[in-house]
């Protein structure tokens, strides 16, 4: 007796803390060892290696994030003059780096404040997802019109074409991927969503064929199938694909990755993380890499299915489809299938924008879940998912 009345004090102190505190330990233990893998690639090859240690302040900083968005009631983000607020913020932000934003690598993408630098669009990835989120749970009755494409597409398109003109294509694709994640699962009629995909197919066509040069034409060919040209510009590709097939099954080991260690292999520590990664791992690494990242995807859609509004469920799926973009594109990119773009691999990359971006999603996903509710599937199917 005296057993299962310490057991189910134990118990329900458990429930009690798992209640108090609104946090899916599952989701959060499967970012730690992705961060600690990107931790131990980017220390590999120079040591002591300052990127490193500046990661580390990074990566406390967005745990202290995490935790305190953690506890935020987001309630207050159903408000339509919040979400406008967030947006022209957003807006203004994106054209004041035209003005104040210094170039790094050919790209106006960066605000320098004293020794650190922020990347405003990372952050702002977010905002877009809450703003089609609010947009799209407010019409789930009327969502097959066709006007709800072109009014949700406006939000996007705008911020689309600022991060476009930095230029910052990747980031250009991260926003698309959302836009078009969300209207795929907010219960848009899909004929009209392949009309309008066929009318950009064929003013694309049109382009290439009557207006596009010889030389414009080779650049595109070039960028989308960059190992076509390994002496220029698929080098860096070419040398990333190298690196992975060289893992094979189990790797070469921490710190005896040849291609990272020779230098052959740029920014091993941002855009070509994967590949390092992969070349010390080899296979098996890049197995239990994805299943945490599985994990990782498997949780925050539980979570949104779980939401108490239309306005979390389809925030949880935005994060989840911001997710699946980053993996699918950099990996994608690192294994010579994508362009290259300059995407980071989320929790694994350096750099701090994204990684207390990553971070505060799930903070806000979190904070969303203490007020969250069980979702009835018929519920969900009917006023989320829509007429199909």
């Amino acid at each position: 007796m005296e057993r299962l009345s310490v057991s189910a004090l134990f118990s329900g102190f458990k429930k009690r803390i798992n209640s108090a505190s609104g946090i899916d330990w599952l989701l959060f233990f499967a970012t730690i060892p992705i961060l600690g893998a990107g931790l131990l690639t980017m220390n590999s090859f120079v040591s002591p290696n300052a990127l490193f240690t500046r990661q580390v302040y990074w990566a406390v900083i967005s745990l202290l994030a995490f935790f305190f968005l953690s506890f935020i009631d987001f309630r207050f983000l159903r408000r339509t003059a919040v979400l406008v607020a967030l947006f022209l913020v957003s807006v203004l932000v994106l054209v004041g780096l035209f003005i104040v934003a210094r170039e790094v690598r050919g790209t106006q993408s960066w605000l320098t404040f004293g020794g650190f630098s922020i990347e405003p669009v990372e952050p702002i990835k977010l905002v877009l997802i809450l703003i089609l989120a609010k947009y799209f749970s407010r019409r789930h009755i009327e969502i097959a019109n066709i006007r709800h494409i072109f009014v949700s597409g406006f939000y996007a398109f705008v911020i689309f074409s600022l991060v476009l003109l930095q230029p910052d294509f990747g980031s250009a694709m991260i926003i698309f991927c959302i836009w078009l994640g969300m209207v795929t699962v907010s219960g848009i009629s899909k004929k009209h969503l392949a009309a309008v995909f066929l009318i950009l197919a064929l003013s694309f066509a049109g382009l290439w064929f009557y207006v596009f040069k010889d030389y414009q034409k080779e650049r595109i060919h070039t960028f989308l199938n960059p190992l076509t040209d390994i002496r220029g510009a698929g080098y860096n590709a070419y040398q990333s694909t190298i690196a992975v097939g060289s893992g094979g099954l189990w790797g070469k080991g921490v710190g005896l990755g040849s291609q990272s260690r020779l230098n052959f292999l740029p920014e091993y520590e941002t855009d070509f993380i994967f590949a390092a990664f992969a070349e010390e791992w080899g296979f098996v690494g890049v197995v239990i890499l994805l299943g945490l990242y599985s994990v990782l995807i498997w949780r925050i859609l539980v979570n949104s299915m779980h939401g108490a509004t239309n306005f979390e469920i389809l925030f949880g799926f935005g994060l989840a489809v911001f997710f699946i973009s980053h993996i699918f594109i950099h990996i994608g990119m690192n294994i010579g299938l994508l362009p290259i773009t300059g995407i980071t691999l989320p929790f694994a990359s350096y750099g701090g924008s994204h990684l207390i971006t990553e971070f505060a999603g799930l903070g806000i996903l979190m904070g969303m879940r203490r007020y969250s509710h069980a979702a009835h599937k018929d519920v969900v199917k009917n006023e989320f998912l829509g007429p199909r």
